[in-house]
């Protein structure tokens, strides 16, 4: 390299650094105008204003408030509920990709909150990249500390989501006093006559609203991607139409709960199935007096489950399920073949209310309340039914006759009940391994416990002398 080579590159740098602060300033400006450009193009499709924050612009957009009352001493009444005084922000948001890492990002966030009986909603979207920081602030400032927040698979996604976002600009997620999640609540209440659980399909089932010529939520990401690239900002007015009915759909389903099943008083006229799911609930959050009442209202709703229909049931030997175990699954319709599956695990998530599950449900409640004597009679209901079940229930009714209530002989009598049971599916084509070995283990044990509390019979001599039934001496 020469000299004049070397020179001239050297004061080329200098040049550079000199003008570098200029040439910063001017990107900066630039860019500046392009966000305000596009903040303007958003706003003006979906109908929203420019907000210019710190670290950027959003658009927020106010839609009209909606009536939507909301009992809320009702809802306090159901599990896993927020006391009637905690505000409640419902939250939505609408994201380029379906994971919580740093590569995606929600774009458009929708709140709603009650102002006494009206439904407030605020939504903020986000022009470009660049101006998260001040959606992020702008958001902070909408979720008060002592705030419940309320989504539909938010503690799973969306907060998650914003957590990240939010660690990724090096600040601190907002603080909230609470957070329900209505996803699980709705899965162990409403699930048995749900086919899914999305939150459309509970809009439609429970809620009775059909949203028309909404945009699905695969298409989402794309249309905000298309309108990064100088795409139509008319895009993105169907996602806004959509995110802000999702938040509405939240605020409705709190209210749904509050009126369908915070009143005591209509238990006995809801769906049997809904209060059944209602008791798992109720378990789950430890209230079990409340999950048992749940149980025998639904069990009051069926004049078959009456102890002589048991008993006949019990006479007939069959794998047949009860004809009658589609009325546990609501309003919904099923096809016939299905209607009449039998209930092999009865305590799986997302299966009919059968009545025998019903019965099993409140058989393990009644053990879990020490009313054994109780759980006794309820586990013997169900050993009425059909297939493994009514082995299941008669071991169950042995465990607590040597356990707890101190009777070895029932405890004997009720483990024949459950071999004869295993051995009728054994003989139907049906066997249960596993199952046999455990009741023919629990009757070797039981044997051998009763043998020594046997006092024998009196020897008696026969004519020639011999001891009757011991051999000659």
């Amino acid at each position: 390299m020469t000299g004049v080579t070397l020179e001239r590159r050297i004061a080329n740098f200098r040049a550079a650094r000199a003008a570098g602060p200029a040439i910063e300033l001017e990107a900066a400006v630039r860019r500046a105008r392009l966000s305000r450009d596009a903040s303007a193009r958003l706003a003006a499709a979906v109908g929203g204003e420019v907000v210019a924050g710190v670290g950027g612009r959003y658009v927020r957009i106010d839609a009209s408030p909606r009536s939507m009352p909301v009992d809320r001493a009702r809802l306090a009444d159901l599990p896993d509920q927020p006391a009637a005084g905690v505000r409640l922000i419902c939250l939505d948001t609408e994201t380029t990709g379906l994971a919580t890492a740093a590569g995606t990002i929600a774009f458009l966030v929708g709140l709603g909150w009650w102002n006494g009986d009206d439904f407030q909603t605020a939504q903020l979207l986000l022009p470009d990249h660049a101006d998260e920081p001040a959606l992020l602030a702008a958001l902070g400032d909408l979720l008060p500390p002592d705030a419940w927040l309320v989504t539909y698979n938010g503690r799973g996604f969306d907060w998650p989501l914003l957590t990240t976002r939010y660690r990724m600009h090096l600040r601190a997620p907002p603080a909230h006093d609470g957070h329900l999640d209505l996803l699980p609540l709705v899965r162990r209440i409403f699930r048995h006559r749900l086919p899914d659980a999305r939150l459309r399909t509970v809009e439609s089932h429970l809620l009775g609203i059909h949203r028309l010529h909404d945009v699905e939520g695969w298409e989402i990401p794309g249309r905000y991607l298309d309108v990064l690239r100088g795409g139509p900002a008319d895009l993105l007015g169907e996602v806004v139409r959509h995110n802000v009915e999702d938040v509405r759909s939240l605020g409705r389903l709190v209210a749904h709960l509050a009126m369908a099943l915070g009143d005591r008083a209509s238990w006995p006229s809801a769906p049997a199935g809904d209060l059944a799911g209602l008791a798992r609930a109720y378990r789950l959050n430890g209230r079990l007096e409340d999950a048992l009442t749940c149980l025998d209202i639904a069990l009051a709703a069926r004049p078959t489950n009456s102890s002589s229909a048991l008993e006949a049931r019990a006479a007939a030997v069959h794998e047949d399920p009860d004809p009658d175990a589609a009325w546990w699954r609501g309003a919904v319709d099923y096809p016939a073949g299905l209607a009449r599956r039998p209930v092999i695990e009865p305590t799986r998530v997302g299966d009919a209310w059968t009545e025998q599950r019903v019965l099993v449900e409140r058989a393990h409640l009644l053990r879990r309340l020490s009313r054994h004597a109780d759980a006794e009679a309820a586990w013997i209901s169900a050993a009425a039914g059909p297939g493994r079940l009514a082995a299941l229930a008669w071991v169950e009714v042995a465990k607590l006759r040597e356990r707890r209530l101190g009777d070895l002989a029932g405890a004997l009598a009720a483990a024949e009940r459950a071999r004869a049971a295993a051995e009728r599916r054994r003989w139907l084509g049906l066997p249960e391994a596993r199952l046999e070995l455990a009741i023919a283990t629990r009757l070797a044990r039981l044997r051998r416990r009763i043998a020594p509390t046997i006092t024998p019979a009196p020897r008696t001599r026969d004519p020639l002398g011999a001891a009757m039934g011991h051999g000659s001496e």
